[in-house]
């Protein structure tokens, strides 16, 4: 009767055994798909990275150029409020000029 019951005993092991490597099959198996998932979540992010970077670098020079024309805005506005614009325009559009000057006129 040892005998009868050696051998069950083994056939359980062995049903135990192929169990947990279908188990352990499985478990693998899950853990290659979420690596490749991981993998390619990994290169769409690096691409929206180099989107949102090339975003970035356009936007800076956009603001370096509003930065240049509020600074050229504040100069005309330094300049109109001068004398030497107001003779500018006297001479441009009314045509005025200082008593002893000489105008010279192209034909």
């Amino acid at each position: 009767m040892t005998g009868v019951k050696a051998r069950q005993a083994n056939r359980a092991k062995r049903k135990t055994h192929r169990a947990n490597r279908a188990s352990m099959f499985l478990v693998v198996l899950v853990l290659l798909v979420l690596a490749g998932v991981i993998s390619v979540n990994s290169i769409g992010l690096k691409a929206k990275a180099k989107q949102h970077e090339a975003t970035q670098a356009e936007l800076q020079t956009q603001i370096e150029a509003e930065e240049k024309r509020t600074e050229e805005i504040e100069d005309l506005e330094d300049y109109v409020g001068s004398d030497a614009y107001v003779e500018d325009t006297a001479r441009e559009k009314l045509g005025l000029v200082y008593e002893n000057e000489i105008i010279f006129k192209a034909q």
